[in-house]
């Protein structure tokens, strides 16, 4: 079955990179800082973004979540215009079918009220003070589907651009399959502006790994990448990296200390100490903080040189780790028209 390889999978290039006596020129310090403010500077462009609205979407709405039919573009592609008058319905799960088909394409597009992105509960619950509202809010999905089967087997695939009053506002990449609830795997990307863009990734096998990874065009700025083995009913960390830039800090089981590299080259005088909120939490965006030690014996911790930059991270790899906005919403979208088509 063909998937798409989101660009998320290049976290496999930072696995431990080889040891050298040489010291480098750049101090490990300096070259963390430079690392922390190209991200910091990042995630300040990416916060004012509308991209980032969508992804921190927060409405609980009932998600896409419980269908049972398999749904493949072909079956739904053509270009679809919000109207009040479309006929409502909300028979359980089904849903409220507001959307008229005005012309044909070989992809799904959808034009609507941004109000119905940012506030998906009125995709679900009409809002009762609506008066007529300008469909500028426009999803171009060049890929889709979602192939279900017995036992919660699945295979899902999104390629979607979005555009607000004609102008790209960035796209969503979406790849997850699962054979049972223990075999699934995803991988999620938001390319947010034409340089930035927060991609997460987990594949679950013998050896499980979690990723993340901020972009800016093809260059990392901050990347994660945790390995977990599984035993009974115990899940255990066999190695952690993260990477800042030039820095990379990696921690394996069996080793006695944390190990700092500075492009490439094992810093020696230098140490780090990783302390989980939760012992299960395996990431500097869920409850995860690292205390550095450079050689001068001063010390600094990431949550405090990240500053709000790591909060904005967290808000936003939670919601794309759960693929909210593409099953709560894009789901919901082209379940509309496969249902009134039905």
């Amino acid at each position: 079955m063909k998937r798409d390889v989101l660009s998320v999978a290049l976290l496999t290039g930072l696995l431990m990179w080889q040891c050298s006596g040489t010291e480098p020129d750049v101090s490990l310090k300096s070259s963390l800082d430079e690392g922390i403010d190209r991200i910091n500077k990042a995630v300040s462009v990416i916060s004012e973004t509308k991209g980032y609205e969508l992804m921190t979407v927060n409405d609980m709405t009932k998600s896409g979540d419980g269908y049972s039919d398999s749904i493949d573009l072909e079956q739904i592609a053509g270009v679809y215009d919000f109207t009040r008058e479309t006929y409502e319905c909300r028979h359980f799960s089904l849903p409220v079918w507001k959307f008229k088909k005005t012309d044909e394409s070989d992809k799904l597009i959808m034009n609507m009220p941004q109000k119905l992105v940012v506030h998906p509960r009125y995709l679900f619950y009409p809002d009762p003070e609506e008066t007529a509202a300008e469909n500028d809010f426009t999803v171009t999905a060049s890929k889709y589907h979602y192939y279900y089967s017995f036992l919660n087997r699945f295979d899902y695939l999104l390629d979607a651009g979005f555009t607000l009053k004609g102008e790209d506002i960035g796209r969503l990449e979406v790849a997850s399959t699962g054979e049972s609830f223990a075999g699934k795997s995803y991988s999620s990307r938001y390319s947010f502006t034409d340089e930035y863009s927060l991609g997460v990734a987990f594949t679950r096998g013998d050896t499980s790994v979690s990723s993340m990874a901020l972009m800016d065009g093809d260059d990392l700025l901050m990347g994660e990448e945790n390995y977990f083995v599984h035993s009974g009913f115990r899940t255990v960390e066999r190695k952690y990296v993260l990477t800042i830039g030039d820095v990379q800090i990696v921690r394996m089981s069996g080793v006695d200390s944390i190990e700092v590299y500075l492009d490439g080259v094992l810093q020696k005088n230098a140490a780090a100490v990783i302390t989980d909120e939760d012992a299960e939490e395996g990431s500097v965006c869920r409850h995860r903080d690292l205390e550095l030690t450079y050689d001068d014996g001063t010390t600094a911790k990431l949550s405090e040189l990240m500053g709000p930059s790591l909060e904005i991270l967290k808000e936003l790899s939670g919601p794309m780790r759960e693929m909210y906005f593409a099953r709560r919403i894009i789901d919901h979208l082209a379940m509309s028209v496969y249902y009134r088509q039905m």
